[in-house]
């Protein structure tokens, strides 16, 4: 409820109110026809309050419904000028507030901070001209390299339709007609599947993105966000006995207490040429780019620092986008993240409102001026509310109508030489050597959780199912073939 700064009673409280201001003389009792009697048709402030509880939530998101945040800073430790004219990025030494969503992927609010799962790591970094949300997840590669399928893949790892119970069938029958999801699904069952807390993962913007200077050189870019706290993981068996609000229990503590949890801040960096000759597609989010190819460059430190003060109007309430870009940073030909440049600010719009960045977590912390109108929570920032123009080009700008600022504008982007409009199939571009790479990485401990966490839901899986997926994991190493095969045996034995 709204209150208002007057009261005629010597009360050092302030007065209640009706959302519309009016003082109310009585919260604790209805209107009704004598002390018996039904309640009367005016009582307008009930019906208030009981109007407004039935729409105090707003719809789950479909993805990353279960998150925990804080706000915090990021401190530059090397200037990428050379690299960008992101001015966030232009002095070491600088500050930008941020606000930091951890999420699950998977489930509902009604899950738990302990499945296995990936973990949504999103950055809003509230800088001088405008936010930039770095939306990315705790590992460096993703399920998939196109777009397109991003619905069948989320509908295959939810519950089943009839039963509304976990299907382990319908996620390794998605993996075994997608290969591409190896790499990503070879991450999730190894040790690394369950984090110990939000504080113990690291971040990624997995996606390629872009840089862009004062000279117009384009260069690719990846995020890293390492943990300064160290990576720490469970078991099932560990994960098992944890409580279902655990992880959003310790990030909360362990801010409240002053132990503000810290990452370092990296990069890799690939010239325009580079890319062209690269061994692999460098805008394949299935795909990580080598570190010995691409080492990475320390360009910060970010830090939690403060709570929030309201879980559902800021955490609940944030919206990040791949699509909230600003100069020097852009986006890249990466189908995966082409396509959620349109699908995550359309889910908010629906999720919020029209005018979701005018919630005080959205707003950028530097002026908005546009010409977008009206729709729900509109004028909660002044200046998008005026009656001033609401159309462009107009004849105004000398009285401070929005005008464009063409020295921002990013340098074009070549396209694939002779390039035809088409359906370019990708399905098979090598689906297989990385996570190879990943599992002969591994300590003989690690590859053994690896291939019991994977056993445990295919050897619920049809026959047909499993010898699709025994055949993915021999092409990426001999070994894991064989060693899924005896985890799935024993636990079908």
């Amino acid at each position: 409820m709204s209150q208002c700064p007057f009261s005629k009673n010597a009360s050092t409280s302030v007065p209640l109110t009706s959302s519309n201001g009016a003082p109310v003389a009585s919260d604790n009792q209805s209107r009704t026809a004598g002390r018996r009697g039904p309640v009367t048709f005016d009582n307008h402030y009930l019906f208030e309050k009981l109007a407004h509880f039935n729409r105090e939530r707003i719809p789950e998101r479909v993805v990353h419904a279960r998150g925990s945040a804080a706000y915090g800073t990021f401190t530059v430790t090397r200037s990428l000028s050379d690299y960008t004219i992101a001015d966030f990025l232009q002095e070491e030494g600088a500050q930008t507030p941020v606000f930091l969503r951890f999420s699950t992927v998977g489930g509902g609010q009604d899950s738990s901070d302990y499945a296995r799962d990936p973990r949504g790591f999103a950055v809003k970094f509230y800088t001088e001209q405008g936010n930039w949300d770095m939306v990315g997840n705790n590992t460096p590669v993703f399920f998939l390299r196109d777009g397109i399928k991003f619905p069948d893949f989320i509908h295959s790892q939810k519950k089943n339709p009839r039963t509304n119970l976990p299907d382990p069938q319908a996620i390794y029958e998605f993996w075994a007609n997608n290969p591409q999801s190896l790499h990503q699904s070879t991450i999730l069952m190894s040790d690394r599947g369950i984090p110990l807390s939000y504080r113990h993962v690291n971040g990624y913007s997995s996606h390629t993105l872009s840089f862009w200077n004062k000279q117009g050189e384009r260069y690719w870019v990846k995020w890293h966000f390492k943990t300064n706290q160290g990576i720490k993981t469970l078991t099932n068996e560990e994960a098992a006995r944890m409580p279902a609000f655990g992880a959003q229990q310790d990030l909360v503590a362990s801010i409240d207490n002053g132990d503000f949890p810290s990452w370092t801040v990296n990069v890799q960096i690939m010239t325009e040429e580079e890319a062209k000759h690269y061994r692999i597609n460098p805008f394949d989010v299935t795909k990580v780019w080598s570190h010995s190819d691409f080492p990475l460059i320390e360009v910060g430190q970010l830090e939690l620092n403060r709570n929030v003060d309201n879980y559902f109007a800021e955490t609940e309430q944030v919206a990040f986008a791949p699509s909230n870009l600003v100069p020097g940073i852009g986006a890249s030909p990466d189908r995966m993240l082409q396509a959620r440049l349109l699908a995550y600010q359309d889910a908010h719009r629906y999720r919020v409102g029209a005018n979701v960045n005018q919630i005080p977590v959205n707003t950028p912390r530097c002026p908005v001026h546009n010409y977008q109108r009206d729709g729900a929570f509109a004028g909660i920032q002044p200046a998008l509310a005026g009656s001033g123009a609401n159309f462009y080009p107009n004849n105004r700008s000398e009285h401070g109508a929005p005008a464009e600022v063409v020295s921002v504008a990013e340098p074009a982007m070549p396209l694939e030489e002779d390039a035809w409009l088409d359906v370019h199939d990708i399905q098979d571009e090598d689906n297989f050597s990385q996570a190879g790479d990943l599992f002969r990485m591994m300590s003989d401990d690690q590859k053994r959780q690896l291939v019991n966490n994977i056993a445990e839901g295919l050897s619920q899986a049809t026959s047909d199912v499993q010898e699709a997926m025994f055949s993915q994991y021999d092409q990426a190493d001999p070994a894991y073939g064989l060693m899924v095969r005896a985890a799935v045996a024993k636990q079908s034995g």
